[in-house]
C-alpha cells in the first residue's frame, strides 16, 4: 500500500522545491501512484481550505512565500540607494516581504513604477525579505485617471478630468469601490479593452465633490501623483527633531539680518543683510550677507525624512494650500526663519565692487536670528517714503544699504544681460470658502528684485565654491534653445513685423533687443510668450552647461532648501567641502547624484504642470458665470484642431475649435503657424488681435471653449459653416503661397 505523506511533509517538500509544486511534481516526489492520488487530492485540499496552500491553475504554493518567478513593481530607493520592489500580487496574511533588486551590469535602467518579471531567492537574517534578478521588465505600473463617476447598469463609467484624454473608462459592478454618481474618484486601468473598445479601470479612492471649490488643488494632486501625506515614521522623525545650538558654528545673532518675503508666505528660508565694504581696495563697494537655513542639520543623509524629501524632490504651491517637500515641524518651525528666534544657518559673505561684480566670497555654518520678518510691499513703500511702524525702525541702517548694493548689482546685470522676460505673473485670490474672488496680476517691485538679485549671486557664489573645491554638486542647467525653436521664434518676429538676426552665436543679449522693440507695441505679449515657449526646460545636473537664461557659466541651486531637494545637496555638498560636520554630502549621496538629477528635474516638471492646471481650473471656475460675454484677447496659439487665446482680463487661455470658423475649411500650415480660408484666402495668425464669446467653462477640466467674433476688428462672416472636413477649393501648394503673400502683406502694414 502506497504511504501517503503526513501535511508537515508536503508544506515542507513545496518550501524546500518552490518550482516543483504541481500536483504531479508532489505525487512523484512521494511516489505515489494509481489510486492513491486520490488520497493525496484531499489532501491537498485540506491544506488549501486550512490557509497553508494556495492553488494557483495546477500548482501549490505557501501563500506566507512569494513564487519563484514574480511580477514586481519597483519602488524608490531605499535608505542606502538600493532599488526595492513589491510583489504585484500578494495573499498571504502577514507583512508584505520587502524585496531587494539586484541589478546586474547589462540590465536596463529601472525607475520607480516599472513592472518587472524577477526570478526571487529568499534570504534570511537581513532587512529584506528576497533578492530579485530581473528576466524582462513588462511594463509601468497601471496607468491612474482621475475623473468624475458616472452609475449605469452594469457598474459604470468614469469620465477623465484631463483635458488630453477623450475616452471614458468602463468600471465594472465589483470595481466601483462604493464610488456614487457625480463623485470625483481615483482609479487605474485594469486588462484589455471592456464594452465598445472603452478601456477598463478599477476605482481606487473617492474624492468627494468635483464641484466643491477645495477639490481644485486636490483633482492636481492626484490626477499627478503628488504625495500629499507624510508615513507616520516621517512624522516621528521631524517631531523628535531639537532646535540647534551654537556648536561648532560662527555666531551670526548681533547681525541685523531680516527677511523679506510675500505677505502671505508659508516659510522664511533666507535672510539678508548689506553694508558698504570698509576695505579700501574696494572704494564704493558693499558686502552683502546672505544666510540660508541649515536644513541638512536636520535631513541627514539615509533618514526617513531625507528618503521621502528626495522622493518629493520639491514643494508644491497651490492657491489654497502647499505640499510641502518636508513636514511642518521643519518647514514651517525649526527650519523657518522666524523674527527673533535663533536659528541654524548656512551663510554666505559676499564682497561686490562699485560695479556690481563679485569680488569675494567666503561660506560659514552659523546661528542667527532674524531681526524683522518684513513683506515685498511694505519695504517697497519705506524706500518710497512711507514707511509703517514695523519698517522705520530699520530703514536707515538696513533697508537703504540693502538697496544700494542691489543699485550695484543692477549695472553688472546690464552688461552681463541675462534674459528680460516681461510676463506678469496672475495671482488668483479665493474667499474663506476657497471660491475665486478675484484674477490679478501680481506687481513686480524692486524690492522683488532686490532679493532675486542677491539669492543669484549667493547661488553662483555656491557652483563656484564647490567648483574650486571640486566637490560634487548639481548645477542648475538652462541650454540654448534648438534651431527649430529659434526659427520658430523668428517667423514669430517676422510677422509682428520684427527681427531676430540670423548668421550668429545666439546670445541672451540678441533676445533682449527684441524683447526691447516689442515694448510697448501690440506685440510685447506675444514675442515675450514667444520668446519663453522658445526656451528649454531648465533641469538639474552633475555636469556644468551653464546658464543660458541667466547668461552665467556656473550655477547652483544654494537658497531654497526647505522647498528643494537640490539645494539640500548643494548644502550637504558645502558642508563635506569644509569639514563642518557629518551629516554632508555622503559617498552614497555621490554615487547616486545623476540619478537624483534626474528624479528632481522630473518632480519639478510634475509641479509645474499640477499647479498650471489648478490655475486653468480655477479660472474656468471663475469665468463659468460669464458663459456668453464678449472678451478681447490675442492670438497665442495655432493647432490642426484649433486656435488658442489668451483673454486681456484674466491672462486665461481659451480654444477656438476650428469646426466653429466660419462657413470655409481652413488649411493649417504648421510651417508658417496660419490656418487659410479656403474660400475667402482669410489668414489666421499668431499675435492677431480678436473679440471672442465664451460658448463653455469646465472648471473640473479647466477648459474654456470659445467662439469667434472679429479678428483684427474685422467681423467673421456669419451662418451655418459648410461640411465638417470638407476638402479645400486651393491646392495646398497654391494656398501656402497664398499664406506666406498674406504673411509679408500683414508684416509690411504693421511695421
Amino acid at each position: 500500500m502506497t504511504k501517503i505523506p503526513t501535511k508537515t511533509e508536503v508544506l515542507d517538500w513545496i518550501s524546500q522545491n518552490p518550482t516543483l509544486t504541481s500536483k504531479r511534481d508532489i505525487a512523484k516526489a512521494f511516489g505515489i501512484k494509481g489510486a492513491a492520488r486520490i488520497d493525496l487530492k484531499r489532501l491537498l485540499r485540506e491544506l488549501e481550505t486550512e490557509g497553508h496552500l494556495e492553488k494557483r491553475k495546477k500548482t501549490y504554493r505557501d501563500p506566507d512565500k512569494l513564487p519563484p518567478v514574480s511580477v514586481l513593481q519597483v519602488l524608490s530607493p531605499g535608505k542606502d540607494g538600493d532599488l526595492m520592489a513589491k510583489p504585484m500580487e500578494w495573499h498571504g496574511e502577514g507583512v508584505e516581504p520587502v524585496v531587494l533588486l539586484i541589478p546586474r551590469a547589462a540590465d536596463p535602467a529601472l525607475g520607480e513604477g516599472d513592472r518587472i518579471l524577477a526570478r526571487l531567492t529568499e534570504v534570511k537574517g537581513q532587512d529584506h525579505h528576497y533578492e530579485a534578478r530581473l528576466i524582462r521588465r513588462i511594463g509601468q505600473s497601471p496607468k491612474r485617471v482621475v475623473g468624475i463617476f458616472r452609475t449605469g447598469a452594469e457598474g459604470g463609467w468614469i469620465v477623465p478630468i484631463d483635458k488630453g484624454t477623450e475616452k471614458d473608462f468602463v468600471v465594472a459592478a465589483d470595481a466601483t469601490g462604493g464610488a456614487k454618481e457625480g463623485e470625483l474618484v481615483e482609479a487605474e486601468q485594469i486588462g484589455p479593452k471592456g464594452r465598445m473598445g472603452l478601456p477598463r479601470a478599477r476605482i481606487l479612492k473617492r474624492l468627494g465633490d468635483p464641484s466643491a471649490p477645495r477639490a481644485v488643488s486636490l483633482i492636481a494632486i492626484h490626477q499627478h501623483g503628488i504625495p500629499d501625506h507624510f508615513p507616520q515614521d516621517v512624522i516621528a522623525e521631524a517631531d523628535a527633531m531639537k532646535p540647534a545650538g551654537l556648536k561648532d558654528r560662527e555666531d551670526l545673532r548681533d547681525m541685523p539680518l531680516i527677511t523679506i518675503d510675500p505677505a502671505d508666505a508659508r516659510d522664511h528660508d533666507d535672510a539678508c543683510f548689506a553694508h558698504a565694504d570698509d576695505d579700501p581696495k574696494n572704494e564704493d563697494g558693499h558686502v552683502v550677507w546672505v544666510a540660508i537655513a541649515d536644513v541638512a542639520h536636520y535631513v541627514t543623509p539615509g533618514s526617513e525624512l531625507d528618503r521621502e524629501a528626495r522622493k518629493r524632490g520639491n514643494s508644491t504651491y497651490f492657491p489654497d494650500r502647499v505640499v510641502p517637500m518636508l513636514p511642518d515641524r521643519l518647514s514651517g518651525d525649526l527650519c523657518s526663519l522666524h523674527e527673533g528666534v535663533p536659528r541654524a544657518c548656512i551663510a554666505v559673505r559676499m564682497q561686490i565692487d562699485a560695479k556690481g561684480h563679485k569680488i569675494g566670497h567666503r561660506f560659514v555654518r552659523g546661528l542667527m536670528k532674524s531681526h524683522a520678518s518684513l513683506n515685498y510691499v511694505e519695504v517697497q513703500a519705506a524706500m518710497d517714503g512711507q514707511p509703517n511702524e514695523k519698517v522705520a525702525p530699520f530703514l536707515d541702517h538696513v533697508i537703504k544699504p540693502l538697496y544700494a548694493a542691489y543699485t550695484a548689482l543692477t549695472k553688472a546685470r546690464a552688461v552681463r544681460q541675462p534674459l528680460e522676460l516681461d510676463l506678469p505673473e496672475r495671482r488668483i485670490e479665493l474667499a474663506d470658502d476657497g471660491t475665486v474672488t478675484a484674477v490679478n496680476f501680481r506687481d513686480r517691485l524692486d524690492a522683488h528684485r532686490l532679493i532675486e538679485e542677491f539669492m543669484v549671486l549667493a547661488n553662483v557664489a555656491a557652483a563656484e565654491e564647490l567648483t574650486n573645491r571640486r566637490t560634487p554638486l548639481l548645477f542648475r542647467v538652462h541650454e540654448e534653445p534648438s534651431p527649430e525653436k529659434l526659427e520658430a521664434l523668428r517667423e514669430t518676429a517676422q510677422a509682428s513685423g520684427l527681427q531676430l538676426a540670423k548668421g550668429q552665436v545666439l546670445k541672451t543679449q540678441h533676445l533682449n533687443q527684441l524683447l526691447k522693440a516689442a515694448a510697448d507695441s501690440e506685440f510685447s505679449e506675444l514675442i515675450n510668450l514667444s520668446t519663453l515657449r522658445s526656451m528649454t526646460q531648465a533641469y538639474y545636473n552633475q555636469e556644468n552647461f551653464a546658464h543660458f537664461g541667466l547668461a552665467l557659466k556656473k550655477y547652483a541651486h544654494f537658497t531654497s532648501p526647505i522647498r528643494r531637494y537640490a539645494d539640500l545637496i548643494v548644502h550637504r555638498a558645502l558642508i563635506a567641502a569644509h569639514g563642518w560636520g557629518k551629516d554632508g554630502l555622503t559617498d552614497q549621496d555621490i554615487n547616486i547624484l545623476d540619478e537624483t538629477a534626474v528624479l528632481i528635474s522630473d518632480t519639478e516638471r510634475r509641479s509645474m504642470m499640477a499647479e498650471r492646471d489648478t490655475t486653468d481650473r480655477y479660472l474656468a471656475s471663475y469665468l463659468s458665470e460669464r458663459v456668453g460675454n464678449e472678451f478681447t484677447g490675442r492670438i497665442s496659439g495655432i493647432a490642426r484642431f484649433g486656435v488658442f487665446v489668451k483673454l486681456d482680463e484674466t491672462g486665461a487661455d481659451g480654444l477656438i475649435p476650428i469646426r466653429s470658423l466660419g462657413r470655409e475649411y481652413f488649411h493649417h500650415d504648421a510651417e508658417t503657424q496660419t490656418l487659410m480660408g479656403s474660400d475667402s484666402g482669410m489668414v489666421i495668425g499668431l499675435g492677431q488681435r480678436v473679440t471672442v464669446r465664451l460658448s463653455e467653462a469646465v472648471p473640473v477640466t479647466g477648459g474654456l471653449t470659445l467662439e469667434l467674433l472679429s479678428i483684427e476688428g474685422d467681423d467673421m462672416p456669419k451662418g451655418p459653416a459648410r461640411g465638417r472636413g470638407k476638402p479645400p477649393r486651393r491646392k495646398a501648394g497654391s494656398g501656402k503661397k497664398r499664406a506666406a503673400k498674406e504673411k509679408r502683406k500683414v508684416s509690411r502694414k504693421r511695421s
